[in-house]
């Protein structure tokens, strides 16, 4: 069979990444002296690559992440709480295996929503879904669903992903209608799912932002002895940023 009508049984069967590589993989193939089976092996496993991408980055996409960053760019130069034992168990996605929620409680500017997103972008990579927003652009979206009648349909969304992201909780107080909204996504997430919030308030201040008492106990309850809490505290990255800034037209 020669390298043209290879390439159009390819493409007419949609094997995109085979395609991509194939002409890599016959020179390498010749100049190693692959067997037929090595050959074989190698082309099925570039497809097999090809599709695992195509599917992180449309998984990504979905997300919705705001920024994209990877825990590799962590600086750990800053003067903060946060140990690389942390990270290392942030990252292994165990929490997410135990459908654990995760909180991430620190003042602005310590790298809540950059570790939040990184964890979001791994887990994208590892093949679960993701959603990412900020907990203001969750209520918005809760008020214009109700408003518009695609209530549920909303809640289904942010019932699905394996993981979901709520950005900055805490920033005004809620409705008792949004408290037992957000009550009723933790229910419906405790069983197989986790949530994973960011915020500048201890859970033992939740209740003064969430106002029903009850709620609040039900809220706390869900999160208080399930949610692997890190707390970070020190130095904001504008901080480190200014001082490295500094530095650096000091030396100039």
């Amino acid at each position: 069979m020669s390298t043209a009508v290879a390439r159009n049984l390819m493409a007419e069967m949609k094997l995109l990444g085979m395609i991509e590589s194939f002409d890599r993989l016959v020179t390498e193939a010749t100049r190693e002296q692959w067997s037929c089976t090595d050959f074989l092996d190698a082309i099925l496993q570039a497809e097999n690559d090809f599709r695992s991408e195509r599917k992180t980055k449309r998984r990504i996409k979905a997300a919705k992440f705001a920024l994209r960053p990877s825990f590799e760019d962590f600086d750990f130069t800053a003067n903060r709480s946060i140990t690389k034992t942390q990270i290392k168990d942030l990252y292994s996605l165990h929490w997410l295996a135990d459908a654990r929620p995760v909180l991430l409680i620190g003042q602005t500017g310590v790298g809540k929503t950059f570790l939040a997103q990184a964890l979001g972008l791994h887990a994208c990579a590892k093949g679960k879904a993701v959603l990412y927003m900020t907990f203001t652009t969750w209520l918005e979206n809760l008020a214009l669903a109700r408003s518009s009648g695609t209530y549920l349909k909303f809640r289904d969304k942010c019932a699905k992903p394996d993981a979901i992201i709520l950005d900055d909780f805490g920033m005004r107080k809620l409705t008792a209608t949004e408290a037992q909204d957000l009550c009723e996504l933790l229910e419906e997430r405790s069983i197989d799912k986790s949530t994973v919030f960011t915020t500048q308030l201890p859970l033992d201040h939740w209740a003064e932002v969430i106002g029903d008492p009850v709620i609040a106990d039900a809220v706390r309850d869900r999160l208080e002895h399930a949610a692997l809490t890190i707390t970070i505290t020190g130095e904001s990255y504008r901080g480190v940023k200014a001082r490295k800034l500094a530095a650096k037209k000091k030396a100039e």
